[in-house]
């Protein structure tokens, strides 16, 4: 496909997508709270977003502002958070984070991608999604679903993992208003028929326009 006609058929995709699911959200409970998504995309890592929502309910019952967090004892972190797992170097990086959001930005979570990445533990995907979530910018958050989907899609070859070059790519292709709430719909577009194995393409609302040409 030439880039014109993948821009056409991702917009017929993000068309559809709106239709079959309308109320695209964040599957991270965070209140709207930018701290707490800044913590919980840390937590994400490796671990399933149900098991941060879980988790989160005790750490922010424990710590319920970023001052409170950033002052916590490590070991206290690193208890409520062990079953997300990779706990000790999450812990510290959420304290650090912490520490530098509330001495540095008054407890508000900046809103470009250079100051987002000096976070600890932030890198491109946990920023676009604050970018996203936050500030309603143009954001594409290059998860595992993401990847996976839009190589289907025919936007690249499957196979790819580089999740920087998703983001180039689908950046391009995805009008820019749309792209946060398309990525979340992408999510449940994984998680309900375009699994990573034996995805449901037999009952998939998206498979007609999905067989299209993937050269």
């Amino acid at each position: 496909m030439t880039e014109k006609q993948k821009k056409e058929k991702m917009a017929l995709i993000v068309a559809e997508l709106k239709k079959i699911y309308p109320d695209a959200h964040c599957s991270l409970d965070f209140d709207g709270e930018g701290w707490k998504l800044l913590v919980m995309g840390r937590l994400s890592a490796q671990c399933t977003d149900e098991r941060v929502n879980i988790v989160c309910k005790d750490l922010f019952r424990k710590y319920p502002d970023a001052r409170s967090l950033a002052d916590a004892p490590l070991s206290d972190i690193e208890d409520t958070i062990k079953s997300c797992g990779l706990y000790k170097m999450k812990a510290k990086n959420i304290k650090d984070a912490c520490i530098r959001l509330c001495d540095l930005y008054g407890g508000v979570v900046p809103d470009t991608m250079d100051a987002l990445l000096t976070f600890e533990g932030v890198g491109r995907k946990i920023a676009n999604l604050l970018l996203g979530d936050l500030y309603h910018k143009p954001a594409i958050v290059a998860d595992t679903h993401c990847i996976r989907i839009c190589a289907r899609f025919g936007m690249y070859k499957e196979g790819v993992k580089d999740p920087l070059k998703t983001e180039q790519i689908m950046s391009k292709l995805v009008e820019k208003s749309e792209q946060s709430d398309f990525c979340h719909r992408v999510v449940y577009l994984g998680r309900e028929y375009c699994t990573a194995r034996n995805p449901k393409c037999d009952i998939c609302p998206l498979a007609k326009i999905c067989k299209g040409d993937k050269k």
